[in-house]
């Protein structure tokens, strides 16, 4: 092959590379064009009568987006609202959140919850923002308290030699913490806070459930139960799923039976490539959920 011919043969696979590369990138530009047309142009299904559902899954922490959620819930054509809750539990003060925002909701719509493997402790505070509780048979649920719990690692660290030098204000500053010993006096009061937190947990349950003080006095001790159970002791309603908190809500208004039920998300702002490819968790975002979950609090979640 002369030179020449080499020549025009080598400018032609670039022709062909280039083409291929700028096929591919136009490709890959019409796809977010279209995908974020799509998101633009798609229809908001929380207009107009229906039945909104909303999931409570994982641990229940403090959350504004969540709450303003249930806000515009609660400001929009939903006319009922089902729950479905899959939780463990979580903070006690996001619990507390959790269950205001749910009862703004219940303000002038039926709210049903419906219990799925576990609804227990911060799950369960969430149930009790609902009218009505569905649980299936062998759903753990209950777990009436609150825990607080810092790991000691004192000996460990005389073991190995290591000093921990703490300059602070007073002796109550910061404590509990891992590497001293439990300052007693703190002790006290962190045990008198978290009294207080269930106390407050045991009457939410007795004003939500018409429970008296025997009746909680059986439940209210930190124990989960069963369903079942749970339906014995007058902590929920009713054994069943979905279809069983449907057919409630039509019990309680014929109109209902007619309206879709519409998924509730808290929305999640993505920029058009992750509308594209989906979203993949950022080294912020891990260190911001790390964040979150450190330092001491109160919890209300099963064990």
């Amino acid at each position: 092959m002369s030179f020449e011919q080499q020549y025009l043969e080598e400018r032609r696979r670039k022709g062909r590379r280039s083409a291929f590369i700028w096929g591919f990138v136009a490709a890959i530009a019409l796809g977010i064009f279209l995908s974020v047309l799509g998101v633009m142009m798609a229809p908001d299904e929380t207009e107009g009568d229906h039945i909104a559902w909303y999931g409570v899954g994982g641990l229940i922490t403090d959350d504004p987006s969540r709450d303003d959620l249930f806000q515009d819930m609660a400001e929009s054509d939903a006319k009922a609202l089902i729950l479905r809750i899959n939780s463990p539990g979580g903070t006690t003060a996001g619990s507390e959140a959790l269950f205001a925002s749910i009862r703004r909701v219940a303000e002038d719509r039926p709210v049903v919850a419906v219990m799925g493997e576990v609804a227990a402790s911060g799950g369960y505070i969430a149930a009790l923002g609902a009218d009505h509780i569905i649980a299936r048979g062998n759903t753990i649920t209950a777990s009436i308290g609150v825990i607080m719990e810092v790991p000691d690692v004192t000996e460990v660290m005389d073991r190995i030699g290591i000093d921990m030098w703490t300059l602070r204000s007073s002796e109550l500053k910061a404590e509990p913490a891992p590497y001293r010993p439990y300052n007693p006096r703190a002790r006290q009061l962190d045990q008198e806070m978290i009294e207080e937190g269930y106390e407050w947990f045991r009457g939410l349950v007795g004003e939500r459930r018409g429970l008296d003080d025997a009746a909680l006095d059986a439940v209210a001790d930190g124990r989960i139960v069963s369903g079942f159970q749970a339906l014995d002791a007058g902590l929920i309603d009713e054994i069943g799923g979905e279809a069983e908190a449907l057919a409630h809500l039509e019990s309680l208004d014929e109109a209902l039976a007619d309206l879709p039920v519409v998924v509730w998300e808290v929305p999640v702002e993505e920029g058009a490539l992750s509308l594209l490819l989906g979203k993949i968790p950022t080294a912020e975002g891990l260190w911001q959920r790390f964040s979150t979950l450190a330092g001491p609090r109160l919890y209300s979640i099963t064990r």
